[in-house]
């Protein structure tokens, strides 16, 4: 049997030589990176995609600080790139895969290489701000209240993340604003503790009122839909309380024109956050109604409340669509679609049983806007 130390030695030795192989075999030199057919980025070839961007301050989605574990960083390759890598296949579909879709972190720039970046990823920014203020909303979930410094305001949708650099790396963690874009000099996030996390055990457990974080963004593609005069259905779990807040904040700051219904789930009441906010939300706008839910109610928490899963108890109150005035889930009576939109956030089951229970009861699928996490 060959010993460990042995194997470790020859893969360390393989990883030399691929190193060396993969700089002489890359042509050195310089060539363009082109973006949207307009701008041009003169680069010295050899080096991934991702790390030119990076150096122009073009701000993509990328968690893994370019290791090609977390598959965020896409981009669409026009032309002058190599064949896709083992590295990405399973990050990218075969539709992707059809598109041009490539992991930017994973494409060597050796040649002139042309690529499609939507609008939005070009307005993407790198921040520096201090901490405010941070509150334990719940046992393992705290509320971080961050002032902008550098540059000092914002501009983001409701709905919209950012991406939280973890100090002493080159890792991003993606966290959902939980404050309205209205209040454009400082941000909310709202982050739970994951045993073994990188970026949450930072937060929970080091982070604290005065240190500077840098982020970056404001990225994402589920956001209200503000020219839309629908009324609204939003359902959440955990974390994916924090694009729904904005969301609502936002809408409460216009007087709550469109009617608003929320459906929050949780296991327990501890696990319930932001409720004195929202009920007073409730009270002040009679077109918004929160509906929280427990999945495994305590007896200690003497719960009087909706029980069950969250898209169980949405279904309930689609079945019963005259209760308490819910006039909003009334269906249209020759399409049969409820004339609604729904935005949804929380873990990709729930994300999947909702979207299964809105479609069956007459909710049109391009008007359920989700960010799974």
């Amino acid at each position: 049997m060959v010993p460990i130390l042995v194997i470790n030695l020859i893969l360390v030795v393989i990883t030399v030589l691929l190193a060396i192989a993969d700089y002489y075999l890359i042509p050195q030199g310089e060539c363009k990176i082109i973006i949207n057919k307009e701008r041009i980025i003169p680069v010295e070839s050899g080096r991934p995609l991702l790390s030119y961007l990076v150096e122009n301050k073009i701000y993509i989605p990328s968690a893994c600080g370019g290791k090609a574990t977390c598959g965020h960083c896409k981009v669409k390759v026009l032309s002058g790139a190599d064949k896709i890598l083992p590295t990405e296949e399973v990050f990218i579909s075969a539709q992707e895969k059809t598109a041009g879709i490539r992991l930017a972190c994973q494409v060597k720039v050796k040649n002139d290489i042309e690529i499609y970046l939507p609008e939005h990823l070009l307005e993407a920014k790198e921040y520096v701000g201090i901490v405010e203020k941070i509150t334990s909303v719940t046992h393992d979930i705290k509320h971080i209240i961050i002032k902008l410094l550098e540059p000092d305001t914002i501009n983001f949708k409701p709905g919209q993340y950012v991406q939280l650099k973890v100090p002493g790396t080159e890792e991003f963690r993606s966290y959902s604003l939980a404050s309205s874009p209205s209040q454009k000099n400082k941000i909310e996030l709202t982050i739970r503790l994951v045993p073994g996390g990188l970026c949450s055990t930072y937060v929970n457990k080091a982070l604290d009122v005065g240190d500077k974080v840098v982020f970056t963004g404001p990225f994402g593609e589920f956001y209200l839909q503000e020219e839309s005069t629908k009324d609204i259905l939003c359902i959440a779990g955990g974390c994916g309380m924090a694009p729904i807040r904005s969301i609502i904040l936002y809408l409460a700051e216009q007087g709550m024109k469109r009617k608003v219904t929320f459906f929050f789930g949780a296991r327990a009441k501890r696990d319930l956050f932001f409720t004195e906010e929202l009920r007073y939300l409730e009270k002040k706008f009679s077109n918004f109604k929160y509906i929280p839910a427990l999945s495994e109610p305590k007896a200690e928490d003497k719960w009087d409340g909706e029980v069950g899963l969250i898209t169980q108890v949405v279904e309930k109150y689609i079945y019963q669509i005259k209760r308490d005035g819910l006039e909003v889930y009334l269906a249209d009576r020759f399409t049969r679609a409820l004339q609604i939109e729904a935005y949804l956030c929380g873990p990709p089951p729930m994300i999947d049983a909702a979207v299964k229970v809105l479609t069956k009861h007459g909710v049109l699928q391009e008007e359920i806007y989700y960010e799974k996490f």
